[in-house]
């Protein structure tokens, strides 16, 4: 397919460590002049999805700065773009619950708001797992809860968890699970 899209001109307004924002002058695939922005990020936004013998998962919990809001998720952060992902994820989840995983899958990869950014999502199921010290950043102050994926995937039938990450990880493991595809 091609680009319809047609660029005229372009202005940073905004950048930092994380993200940056450009202006764009265009002509819309319809012939209509108008601005479009775009959010880059500078990391690639990891998740993992932990699953225990017993099918327990971890989530974490915290308060949310830009939905103003607690928000239960599984363990997630921002890993470099020249940093292989899933030593981001490895990072992570220790980072974040002290975990550390012995088998991983990557579960999908989804650009996770593809109007307006460019962030990149990858998603991983971590499995054995051998508990350590969590170490959070200064930004966290997290709370984390073992619970029964089954309650987990409730959570999200009940809107008790919205996170795009988490949502589609939960999904895709129970489907996973129901297809016994999973083993």
């Amino acid at each position: 397919m091609q680009n319809d899209w047609q660029i005229l001109g372009e202005r940073k307004i905004y950048d930092n460590k994380w993200i940056g924002l450009t202006e764009y002058d265009v002509i819309n695939p319809g012939g209509g002049r108008g601005i479009y922005g775009k959010v880059h990020f500078k990391n690639t936004a990891i998740g993992v999805l932990v699953l225990d013998e017993a099918l327990n998962t971890y989530l974490v919990g915290q308060f949310r700065f830009t939905l103003g809001a607690y928000s239960w998720e599984i363990p997630e952060g921002g890993c470099p773009i020249n940093m292989d992902p899933l030593a981001g994820g490895k990072r992570e989840l220790l980072e974040e619950t002290g975990l550390v995983a012995k088998e991983w899958t990557e579960l999908f990869r989804m650009h996770l708001s593809n109007s307006v950014s460019d962030e990149l999502g990858i998603t991983y199921l971590a499995r054995h797992l051998q508990q350590e010290k969590a170490e959070p950043e200064e930004t966290e102050n997290l709370i984390i809860k073992k619970i029964p994926f089954a309650e987990a995937f409730a959570m999200v039938q009940q809107g008790e968890i919205t996170d795009s990450m988490s949502v589609a990880a939960i999904y895709k493991v129970q489907y996973m699970l129901a297809t016994g595809t999973l083993k």
